[in-house]
């Protein structure tokens, strides 16, 4: 397990990336060949240059992007241009401050929606602090208290422009080598979740997952279970099914070394006459 009770954005993450990851929301979408191409340079420190290319197509409409990075050291700079002349760049610096991390996130022309962050990390604790690039900026904090077994925290965020609070979140963690279980309390009290994921195999690629949700305003309940199994080395399958009859479906395959194909389904097993949603996609990994 890694030092210090991570930050407060992990607190359920797991189960989350298990049973909703990799499950695509549009009727028919196909993600065509991401490549990357490194290089490293032992000679002038740790150094690694990336070009990532990708297009995506929804129905008949294609869209596709191109992006930068660049690893030195303590300094990530990562810069994309997109065909609907969107620019954007993070930077990020480790160790500014002492078990630090910096991140600038800009972007144009919505300029506004740029921001600047500050993660403190301590074997005890954790915080966050986000300022919004503008005029009227909001600002988003958070702290977690603990271990890497046993963690609590909250975060909250703060409209300038109003001087209201826009959300506020509570959560505690508890987690073992082959099991982590959180609660949630979200949406300004409105909403608790509670998640639990247990491991099956050493290498935590075969799991399963149960989800219960509440929703207080409308008394609504989302129970969710589902889970993956590893196939084989090369071969990973997620499933999640919840009380309204959603079912979805992940088959992950890698073909040869570093592409990887996902094939992902959904669809609503009350209303069978509506159309499933479909995707493709299709990765080389550095």
């Amino acid at each position: 397990m890694s030092k210090g009770p991570g930050l407060f954005s992990d607190i359920g993450k797991k189960a989350k990336d298990t049973i909703i990851s990799s499950l695509y929301t549009g009727s028919f979408y196909i993600s065509a060949v991401i490549v990357r191409y490194f290089r490293s340079l032992p000679l002038t420190g740790i150094q690694q240059n990336a070009l990532t290319t990708s297009t995506v197509k929804k129905g008949g409409y294609s869209s596709g992007d191109v992006a930068a990075q660049y690893i030195y050291k303590n300094t990530f700079v990562d810069f994309k241009v997109d065909t609907e002349s969107n620019i954007s760049a993070i930077l990020a610096f480790a160790d500014i401050v002492p078990s630090s991390k910096t991140i600038a996130t800009l972007k144009y022309p919505n300029y506004e929606s740029g921001k600047l962050e500050l993660q403190y990390f301590h074997p005890h604790a954790s915080l966050t602090a986000a300022v919004g690039l503008n005029q009227a900026p909001p600002i988003d904090f958070s702290v977690t208290l603990g271990t890497p077994t046993f963690a609590l925290g909250a975060e909250a965020g703060y409209e300038t422009s109003s001087g209201k609070l826009t959300k506020y979140t509570a959560g505690i963690t508890v987690t073992k080598p082959d099991s982590c279980g959180s609660v949630i309390l979200g949406d300004k009290g409105d909403t608790i979740k509670a998640s639990y994921i247990h491991y099956l195999d050493q290498l935590k690629r075969t799991a399963a997952v149960g989800e219960i949700a509440r929703k207080f305003s409308t008394n609504e309940n989302t129970f969710t279970v589902g889970g993956s199994y590893a196939i084989d080395s090369l071969t990973l399958v997620k499933m999640k099914l919840n009380n309204h009859g959603t079912l979805g479906a992940v088959l992950q395959h890698e073909l040869i070394q570093k592409s990887l194909v996902t094939i992902s389904s959904e669809f609503d097993t009350k209303a069978l006459d509506k159309t499933p949603r479909f995707g493709v996609s299709l990765a080389l990994k550095p």
